[in-house]
């Protein structure tokens, strides 16, 4: 049997756009520092680090670990695309599993202003699989190319059920919602559905406020064993009770949208979860998941079991998707308002729901929270999901 990993400390910046933050080794430590101060350990209590981010170069992780504590213990450099924070947490828990008793998970971004684009050119491009299948289905236009991939996702859904504009705008308007009551989101002006609606459309069914923007910020967890935290006198903490990543599949680059984009991954992903945890959906009362643009929160909701598939406008329209609803989804805003930092948005959901768990999430806490997950996804391509419980 898998030792037990509990989820000790957790910590985070505040989310900025670029070129208001801090350097990405201040955010990492900062965030690095808040976790240890939350799990109350020391740094040399840690025996390892798992370090993500997308862009810069090798070893940040080293030169962020560093700021707080040179003790000579492994860093591990992790990059995978925008499931890059979840990627770390995953590796750390592997790590306890395979007999560590402490273990850092940090992610951290300093973004650029705009939309994201590839920085080499002289190479294979990671993601040429997926715009061969865009290129097949829909063509390219001068969008950019994650909201036309997404944006396709959320038309072919549409044109499949019938489906409103009107709908993914109000995910964008919850989203605004929940982050007005998060300090360390990015934004706090809440939106309406007309509004959202209004702003310049990016791709259709995709207006501007309907996408994710850049953002820099930092995010960390310490993980550690049942032996560790009696050791230490920590009781009752929240713990993994299963976690589960998937690549893409054959299926995955055949001619539909929707799959290109994680379907497949995700519902593969969640059944894992769902296996390995003995919980189900409505086990589950608050969700955060990859809402880099609104149709992927749609599409997720679906792929998750959160509800039937088709059932998505249904759900949305009853307030399924928030308080008083039957799951609370992205209580932190989400990455369309709180942000989405990289390397950092998997543990930054990470640390949202470990608050939530632990009735810590002040305006924003979702009643009698007991189970949590998780759902982080990166094209290229990577789906991590994590169930989370307190007892």
């Amino acid at each position: 049997m898998a030792r037990r990993v509990n989820v000790i400390g957790v910590g985070m910046v505040k989310f900025q756009k670029p070129g208001a933050s801090d350097e990405y080794n201040v955010m990492a430590s900062n965030a690095i520092r808040a976790a240890i101060a939350d799990s109350k350990v020391d740094f040399k209590d840690i025996e390892q680090a798992f370090a993500g981010y997308v862009y810069g170069d090798s070893t940040c992780g080293q030169r962020s670990v560093y700021e707080v504590g040179l003790t000579g213990i492994p860093v591990v450099n992790v990059n995978n695309n925008c499931s890059t924070g979840s990627t770390a947490l995953f590796l750390a828990r592997q790590a306890i599993e395979a007999g560590a008793e402490c273990v850092l998970a940090v992610g951290f971004e300093k973004m650029e202003k705009g939309a994201l684009g590839s920085k080499f050119t002289d190479r294979t491009n990671p993601l040429d699989k997926h715009a061969e299948v865009m290129s097949r289905v829909q063509g390219f236009n001068q969008a950019p190319p994650a909201a036309q991939m997404f944006g396709g996702a959320g038309r072919e859904y549409r044109w499949r059920y019938g489906t409103k504009k009107e709908t993914f705008a109000k995910i964008s308007a919850k989203a605004r919602q929940h982050a007005s009551k998060n300090p360390l989101a990015l934004f706090s002006n809440v939106l309406s559905v007309d509004e959202i609606m209004a702003s310049e459309e990016v791709f259709d069914p995709l207006t501007r406020y309907q996408c994710c923007p850049p953002t820099c910020g930092a995010a960390a967890a310490i993980l550690c064993s049942d032996e560790f935290a009696k050791k230490k006198g920590i009781s009752n903490p929240v713990w993994i009770a299963a976690q589960s990543m998937t690549t893409d599949y054959q299926t995955s680059f055949q001619d539909s949208m929707i799959k290109m984009v994680g379907w497949d991954m995700a519902v593969a992903a969640a059944k894992q979860v769902y296996e390995k945890s003995g919980l189900g959906p409505n086990d589950v009362q608050v969700v955060e998941l990859h809402d880099c643009f609104t149709a992927n929160e749609l599409l997720t909701y679906e792929a998750l079991g959160l509800c039937k598939e088709g059932e998505a406008e249904k759900y949305i329209t009853e307030g399924q998707n928030t308080y008083g609803g039957k799951h609370v989804t992205n209580p932190s805003g989400g990455l369309l308002s709180k942000g989405h930092p990289l390397g950092a948005t998997g543990l930054a959901q990470c640390t949202e729901l470990v608050w939530q768990l632990r009735g810590q999430a002040d305006q924003r806490q979702v009643p009698n929270a007991k189970v949590a997950l998780q759902h982080n996804l990166g094209l290229g391509g990577a789906c991590v999901m994590t169930m989370y419980r307190r007892d």
